[in-house]
């Protein structure tokens, strides 16, 4: 296959896999990798600022032994999130316009959002064991999803992970509404890689908020994955999908030394990180490759949408 495909009006451009429909794998890779990210936060870590703060009483590693052990990778879960999200706003925006793209993000993200943001200050304001309730300016910002930008301090401290996808989503917008196809992705992949590099070197902070250095190339690697499934393999998609796994796996390491000090265990090993960043990109291989196609477990489509 060429490694710019040819653009056609008709779905007989698609591969089979990659037509309509929704992939239920998909959705159970969601609620796995959401999953994986509450045991960290909960017996990988435990919430505290120490381990001895830790919402147990004590530190993890004497609560639940070994299994803490684990938890202190699946952090990574986010990882493969991130993999997942830009596979499927890749998918998602094909041919729609621009508005369609923004309307529907809106529509997904913000409902949700809003309870859970409102849910929580009612917890913690009612039974403030673990943290104290944010004043009510700083809650109200939350509600905008924007208020990492405006520096103030989440409702809930997995959100920062919006804030990722929000930019995403905003850099993303330029190229639906310039009009989604192969080789404009792949131009966005490049650029944006090459971005992240450059603002990673030369710490220019404007840069960076775009680029996103330390994330983008769990995107790049998404988006470059649904043109694997849309049109099939080729070097140079698979290229872009091993520059991205080579970025992450420096992130991995990296974010997993940061970590170590929160979890009580400095010595920590970093290469269980690393292996599971990669079985992320192995299981999103997979998807694109349309061998997880058959999987369509009507119970996997709410599973996702819990996440």
């Amino acid at each position: 296959m060429s490694i710019f495909p040819r653009q056609r009006s008709g779905s007989s451009g698609r591969r089979k896999s990659a037509k309509g429909g929704r992939l239920a794998v998909l959705d159970g890779l969601r609620i796995l990798a959401a999953l994986m990210v509450v045991f960290h936060h909960y017996v990988g870590y435990g919430g505290g600022t120490k381990p001895e703060d830790s919402a147990w009483g004590k530190p993890v590693d004497q609560v639940f032994h070994r299994a803490s052990f684990l938890g202190a990778y699946l952090w990574t879960g986010i990882c493969l999130f991130f993999v997942i999200s830009g596979f499927v706003i890749c998918m998602s925006s094909w041919g729609r316009p621009v508005g369609d793209f923004v309307r529907s993000r809106v529509i997904r993200l913000y409902p949700a959002y809003w309870f859970a943001v409102l849910l929580t200050t009612a917890v913690v304001t009612v039974w403030p064991l673990v943290r104290q309730p944010l004043p009510s300016e700083q809650v109200l910002a939350n509600l905008t999803m924007f208020q990492e930008g405006l520096g103030i301090k989440d409702v809930d401290a997995v959100y920062w992970t919006l804030w990722i996808e929000l930019r995403f989503y905003l850099l993303f917008a330029i190229v639906v509404w310039r009009g989604v196809t192969y080789r404009r992705i792949v131009a966005f992949c490049s650029i944006w890689t090459v971005a992240g590099i450059v603002a990673a070197s030369t710490k220019w902070p404007v840069l960076d908020f775009f680029a996103m250095s330390q994330v983008s190339s769990f995107f790049v690697a998404g988006l470059a994955l649904y043109l694997v499934h849309r049109y099939g393999p080729n070097l140079m998609l698979f290229g872009i999908v091993g520059i991205s796994w080579i970025l992450s796996v420096l992130y991995t390491i990296q974010h997993q030394k940061d970590v170590n000090p929160y979890l009580g265990r400095v010595d920590l090993p970093t290469w269980p990180a690393v292996l599971l960043t990669s079985l992320s990109y192995l299981v999103m291989i997979v998807v694109a490759l349309g061998w997880g196609s058959r999987i369509q477990w009507r119970w996997l489509t709410f599973a996702g949408a819990l996440t």
